[in-house]
Protein backbone atom coordinates (compact mmCIF):
# COMPACT_ATOMS: atom_id res chain seq x y z
CA UNK A 1 0.00 0.00 0.00
CA UNK A 2 1.48 3.34 -1.03
CA UNK A 3 1.89 6.24 1.37
CA UNK A 4 1.67 8.84 -1.40
CA UNK A 5 -1.33 11.06 -2.16
CA UNK A 6 -2.50 11.03 1.45
CA UNK A 7 -2.76 13.63 4.18
CA UNK A 8 0.03 13.50 6.80
CA UNK A 9 -2.39 11.99 9.32
CA UNK A 10 -3.54 9.32 6.87
CA UNK A 11 0.06 8.48 5.97
CA UNK A 12 0.93 7.86 9.61
CA UNK A 13 -2.17 5.74 10.14
CA UNK A 14 -1.59 3.71 6.98
CA UNK A 15 2.07 3.11 7.76
CA UNK A 16 1.46 1.82 11.26
CA UNK A 17 -1.42 -0.37 10.10
CA UNK A 18 1.01 -1.96 7.63
CA UNK A 19 3.75 -2.69 10.19
CA UNK A 20 1.55 -3.58 13.18
CA UNK A 21 1.94 -7.34 12.89
CA UNK A 22 5.73 -7.13 13.07
CA UNK A 23 6.08 -3.98 15.18
CA UNK A 24 7.13 -5.64 18.44
CA UNK A 25 9.60 -7.93 16.69
CA UNK A 26 11.22 -5.03 14.85
CA UNK A 27 11.28 -2.81 17.93
CA UNK A 28 13.28 -5.43 19.77
CA UNK A 29 15.59 -5.94 16.81
CA UNK A 30 16.24 -2.24 16.16
CA UNK A 31 16.76 -1.31 19.82
CA UNK A 32 18.66 -4.54 20.53
CA UNK A 33 16.05 -5.23 23.19
CA UNK A 34 16.86 -2.04 25.07
CA UNK A 35 13.39 -0.48 24.71
CA UNK A 36 12.03 -2.74 27.46
CA UNK A 37 14.81 -1.74 29.84
CA UNK A 38 14.34 1.95 29.02
CA UNK A 39 10.63 1.71 29.79
CA UNK A 40 11.29 0.11 33.17
CA UNK A 41 13.67 2.92 34.11
CA UNK A 42 11.12 5.50 32.96
CA UNK A 43 8.36 3.95 35.06
CA UNK A 44 10.56 4.22 38.15
CA UNK A 45 11.08 7.93 37.51
CA UNK A 46 7.39 8.55 36.82
CA UNK A 47 6.38 6.99 40.13
CA UNK A 48 2.77 6.50 39.05
CA UNK A 49 0.56 6.04 42.11
CA UNK A 50 -2.20 3.47 42.61
CA UNK A 51 -5.56 4.97 41.72
CA UNK A 52 -4.13 7.33 39.10
CA UNK A 53 -5.84 8.13 35.80
CA UNK A 54 -3.40 8.01 32.87
CA UNK A 55 -3.41 8.33 29.09
CA UNK A 56 -0.83 6.72 26.85
CA UNK A 57 -0.83 8.69 23.59
CA UNK A 58 0.26 6.88 20.40
CA UNK A 59 0.07 3.71 22.48
CA UNK A 60 0.90 1.37 19.59
CA UNK A 61 0.79 -2.26 20.65
CA UNK A 62 0.27 -1.29 24.26
CA UNK A 63 3.50 -2.01 26.12
CA UNK A 64 3.59 1.31 27.99
CA UNK A 65 -0.19 1.19 28.44
CA UNK A 66 0.16 -2.15 30.20
CA UNK A 67 3.02 -0.90 32.38
CA UNK A 68 0.87 2.07 33.42
CA UNK A 69 -2.11 -0.20 34.11
CA UNK A 70 -0.02 -2.33 36.44
CA UNK A 71 1.18 0.80 38.23
CA UNK A 72 -2.25 2.39 38.73
CA UNK A 73 -3.64 -0.84 40.17
CA UNK A 74 -7.27 -1.99 40.35
CA UNK A 75 -8.43 1.42 41.55
CA UNK A 76 -6.86 3.29 38.60
CA UNK A 77 -7.65 3.60 34.90
CA UNK A 78 -5.54 3.94 31.75
CA UNK A 79 -6.55 5.10 28.28
CA UNK A 80 -4.42 3.88 25.37
CA UNK A 81 -5.00 6.06 22.30
CA UNK A 82 -3.70 5.46 18.79
CA UNK A 83 -4.49 6.22 15.14
CA UNK A 84 -3.94 2.65 14.02
CA UNK A 85 -6.72 0.09 14.29
CA UNK A 86 -4.25 -2.72 13.62
CA UNK A 87 -1.97 -1.56 16.43
CA UNK A 88 -4.95 -1.32 18.77
CA UNK A 89 -6.04 -4.87 17.89
CA UNK A 90 -2.67 -6.18 19.04
CA UNK A 91 -2.75 -3.94 22.13
CA UNK A 92 -6.17 -5.35 23.00
CA UNK A 93 -4.86 -8.92 22.75
CA UNK A 94 -1.94 -8.06 25.04
CA UNK A 95 -4.14 -6.24 27.56
CA UNK A 96 -6.51 -9.21 27.72
CA UNK A 97 -3.63 -11.66 28.08
CA UNK A 98 -2.30 -9.58 30.98
CA UNK A 99 -5.71 -9.64 32.67
CA UNK A 100 -5.97 -5.85 32.68
CA UNK A 101 -9.12 -5.24 30.63
CA UNK A 102 -10.94 -3.91 33.69
CA UNK A 103 -8.60 -0.93 33.95
CA UNK A 104 -7.60 -0.24 30.32
CA UNK A 105 -9.68 1.49 27.64
CA UNK A 106 -8.26 1.47 24.11
CA UNK A 107 -9.40 4.32 21.86
CA UNK A 108 -8.85 5.07 18.18
CA UNK A 109 -8.11 8.77 18.16
CA UNK A 110 -5.99 11.69 17.03
CA UNK A 111 -3.01 12.64 19.21
CA UNK A 112 -3.27 16.20 17.91
CA UNK A 113 -6.90 16.49 19.04
CA UNK A 114 -7.33 14.44 22.18
CA UNK A 115 -11.04 13.77 22.81
CA UNK A 116 -10.89 14.64 26.50
CA UNK A 117 -11.65 17.67 28.64
CA UNK A 118 -9.02 19.91 30.19
CA UNK A 119 -7.43 18.73 33.46
CA UNK A 120 -8.71 15.16 33.02
CA UNK A 121 -5.71 12.92 33.69
CA UNK A 122 -2.95 12.60 36.28
CA UNK A 123 -0.36 11.40 33.77
CA UNK A 124 0.06 11.62 29.99
CA UNK A 125 2.74 9.58 28.22
CA UNK A 126 3.94 9.08 24.66
CA UNK A 127 6.49 6.44 23.70
CA UNK A 128 8.31 6.40 20.37
CA UNK A 129 5.43 8.27 18.74
CA UNK A 130 6.22 11.97 18.95
CA UNK A 131 8.67 11.90 16.05
CA UNK A 132 6.01 10.41 13.76
CA UNK A 133 3.10 12.81 14.30
CA UNK A 134 2.57 15.63 11.78
CA UNK A 135 2.79 18.31 14.52
CA UNK A 136 4.76 17.36 17.64
CA UNK A 137 4.23 20.77 19.27
CA UNK A 138 0.48 20.40 19.01
CA UNK A 139 0.59 16.92 20.54
CA UNK A 140 2.58 18.21 23.52
CA UNK A 141 0.11 21.08 23.97
CA UNK A 142 -2.75 18.57 23.92
CA UNK A 143 -1.03 16.32 26.46
CA UNK A 144 -0.42 19.32 28.69
CA UNK A 145 -4.02 20.43 28.31
CA UNK A 146 -5.58 17.15 29.41
CA UNK A 147 -3.52 16.68 32.60
CA UNK A 148 -4.50 18.53 35.74
CA UNK A 149 -2.31 20.95 37.72
CA UNK A 150 0.83 19.14 38.94
CA UNK A 151 0.10 16.37 36.44
CA UNK A 152 3.00 14.70 34.63
CA UNK A 153 3.69 14.71 30.89
CA UNK A 154 6.30 12.20 29.77
CA UNK A 155 7.95 11.25 26.49
CA UNK A 156 10.28 8.35 25.69
CA UNK A 157 11.76 8.78 22.24
CA UNK A 158 14.75 7.98 20.09
CA UNK A 159 17.43 10.65 20.34
CA UNK A 160 20.85 11.57 18.98
CA UNK A 161 24.13 10.77 20.72
CA UNK A 162 26.30 13.82 21.24
CA UNK A 163 29.67 12.05 21.32
CA UNK A 164 31.03 12.39 17.74
CA UNK A 165 32.36 8.83 17.52
CA UNK A 166 29.22 7.25 18.97
CA UNK A 167 27.09 9.49 16.76
CA UNK A 168 28.81 8.15 13.63
CA UNK A 169 28.16 4.57 14.73
CA UNK A 170 24.55 5.43 15.56
CA UNK A 171 23.99 6.98 12.15
CA UNK A 172 25.57 4.00 10.39
CA UNK A 173 23.41 1.57 12.35
CA UNK A 174 20.15 3.42 11.65
CA UNK A 175 21.01 3.60 7.97
CA UNK A 176 20.85 -0.20 8.04
CA UNK A 177 17.38 -0.30 9.62
CA UNK A 178 15.39 -0.31 6.34
CA UNK A 179 17.60 -3.11 5.01
CA UNK A 180 17.07 -5.09 8.22
CA UNK A 181 13.32 -4.56 7.85
CA UNK A 182 13.42 -5.67 4.21
CA UNK A 183 15.25 -8.88 5.11
CA UNK A 184 13.21 -9.60 8.24
CA UNK A 185 9.63 -8.56 7.46
CA UNK A 186 9.77 -7.24 3.87
CA UNK A 187 8.87 -3.68 4.90
CA UNK A 188 11.63 -1.53 3.41
CA UNK A 189 9.57 1.55 2.51
CA UNK A 190 7.88 1.79 5.89
CA UNK A 191 11.10 1.49 7.88
CA UNK A 192 12.90 3.87 5.55
CA UNK A 193 10.28 6.41 6.62
CA UNK A 194 10.79 5.57 10.31
CA UNK A 195 14.56 5.74 9.92
CA UNK A 196 14.18 9.20 8.39
CA UNK A 197 11.90 10.48 11.18
CA UNK A 198 14.45 9.23 13.71
CA UNK A 199 17.29 11.04 11.96
CA UNK A 200 15.28 14.25 11.53
CA UNK A 201 13.76 14.45 15.01
CA UNK A 202 14.83 17.23 17.34
CA UNK A 203 17.67 16.98 19.84
CA UNK A 204 17.00 16.26 23.51
CA UNK A 205 17.77 19.89 24.33
CA UNK A 206 15.32 21.20 21.74
CA UNK A 207 12.62 18.87 23.07
CA UNK A 208 13.03 20.51 26.48
CA UNK A 209 12.13 23.82 24.83
CA UNK A 210 9.11 22.25 23.18
CA UNK A 211 7.92 20.94 26.55
CA UNK A 212 8.30 24.42 28.01
CA UNK A 213 6.48 25.99 25.07
CA UNK A 214 3.61 23.60 25.81
CA UNK A 215 3.29 25.22 29.24
CA UNK A 216 5.17 22.61 31.25
CA UNK A 217 7.61 23.40 34.04
CA UNK A 218 10.38 21.57 35.91
CA UNK A 219 11.28 19.97 32.58
CA UNK A 220 14.21 17.61 32.65
CA UNK A 221 15.47 14.66 30.68
CA UNK A 222 17.63 11.58 30.91
CA UNK A 223 19.36 9.82 28.05
CA UNK A 224 19.88 6.09 27.65
CA UNK A 225 22.46 3.94 25.86
CA UNK A 226 24.90 6.74 24.98
CA UNK A 227 22.06 9.01 23.87
CA UNK A 228 20.21 6.58 21.59
CA UNK A 229 16.98 7.37 23.48
CA UNK A 230 15.81 10.11 25.82
CA UNK A 231 13.14 10.39 28.48
CA UNK A 232 11.62 13.84 29.02
CA UNK A 233 9.36 14.75 31.93
CA UNK A 234 7.47 17.96 32.59
CA UNK A 235 4.93 19.12 35.16
CA UNK A 236 1.83 21.18 34.46
CA UNK A 237 1.85 24.20 36.79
Amino acid sequence: MSLTNKTPEAKVESLFNQIAANYDEMNSLISLGNHKHWRKLVMKQLNVRPGSFAIDVCCGTGDWTIALAKAVGPSGQVVGLDFSEEMLKIADQKVRAAGLSDRVTLVKGDAMNLPYADNYFDVATIGFGLRNVPDADRVLHEMSRVVHARGQVACLETSKPTNPIIKLGWQAYFNLVPIMAKLTVNKYQQYHYLQRTTAEFVSAGKLVEMFQDAGLTDVHYRTFTFGAAAFHLGIKP
